[in-house]
């Protein structure tokens, strides 16, 4: 069959969108701008499950990751593959960016290169720490745990002393096949949202701002929380784009997450793998994304 120009990765789960579930149907919208726009550069785009069976990835020219949201879940599996295809293909963004932010250890780089994050500590892997004594010794009246390879929430919750013995023990058993990472708990999430901007080769583009639904303190729409337009400020902006410009090399794209906190903007995550990037808020954006991969394979 002829080369490929473009696969955009997804999830098996999303290959066909289902005129009755939206949250499908506006995945499908979000990755048919960029197809359109790869066409408008005179390139050959499908879009291609991560994991589909006997896929001849020497035969693409450049695999962009997209929607592959059970990565997290299946990494046993995915993490294998990766490294296989990054022999095969080019990857968009580039696989050491990818290898760098799929753990979230890469907050600690961020931070050394004077980017404020929300502050974090690590536990590692077969380790233990007193959740009790670690929200007294930083007097945190509330955190939050999560694995450090994750998303869409897996495996997040909210901490504070009336609760702290159950997730204790959720804790212990996470800890058990995977490292964790505790947080304190930003209050600005429920006040103001998450504010996540979206950068290009290093220039921001636009910006929505993500709410939980009322009781919760997931910002993700799949967990009940609301997308809004967001116009941010100047220095907003330039700190999403020190933000990226602090990352071992400038991707082609990133979703800058940002959450104000004690006086200050701070990063929540900086999202390189597979983030969703809001087209639909702004459709040319969408084509600054395939003039960068354009500008990829063309080099």
């Amino acid at each position: 069959m002829p080369k490929l120009d473009v696969a955009i990765l997804t999830d098996a789960r999303f290959i066909s969108p289902e005129s009755d579930n939206p949250y499908n149907c506006q995945i499908f919208l979000e990755e048919a701008w960029v197809a359109h726009y790869l066409r408008q550069q005179g390139l050959t785009v499908a879009r291609v499950a991560w994991d589909q069976p006997d896929f001849d990835w020497s035969n693409v020219r450049a695999a962009v990751f997209r929607s592959t949201w059970d990565y997290f879940d299946r990494f046993a599996e995915f993490e294998p593959w990766l490294d296989r295809v990054a022999t095969q293909t080019l990857l968009v963004n580039r696989y050491d960016l990818i290898r760098w932010n799929m753990d979230k250890h890469y907050l600690r780089d961020l931070a050394e290169q004077g980017v404020d994050i929300v502050p974090t500590r690590f536990v590692e892997k077969g380790n233990t720490l007193d959740l009790a004594e670690m929200l007294r010794t930083f007097m945190w009246t509330e955190a939050v745990i999560k694995p450090a390879i994750s998303g869409g929430a897996r495996l997040t919750f909210r901490v504070n002393i009336e609760n702290v013995a159950e997730h204790q023990a959720i804790l212990n058993d996470c800890l058990k096949s995977e490292a964790m990472m505790i947080q304190p708990f930003v209050p600005a999430v429920l006040e103001q949202g998450e504010l996540s901007l979206m950068v290009f080769d290093g220039r921001f583009t636009h910006a929505i701002r993500k709410t939980p639904k009322a009781g919760d303190f997931r910002v993700q729409d799949d967990h009940g929380g609301v997308v809004h337009p967001f116009f941010p400020s100047p220095d907003e902006i330039a700190f999403a784009e020190r933000a990226v410009a602090a990352c071992p090399v400038v991707p082609n794209y990133a979703r800058v997450d940002i959450v104000h906190h004690q006086g200050k903007l701070r990063i929540m995550e900086l999202e390189l793998l597979e983030p969703e990037l809001f087209f639909r808020f702004c459709p040319p954006a969408a084509e600054r994304l395939a003039l960068s991969i354009k500008h990829v394979i063309s080099r």
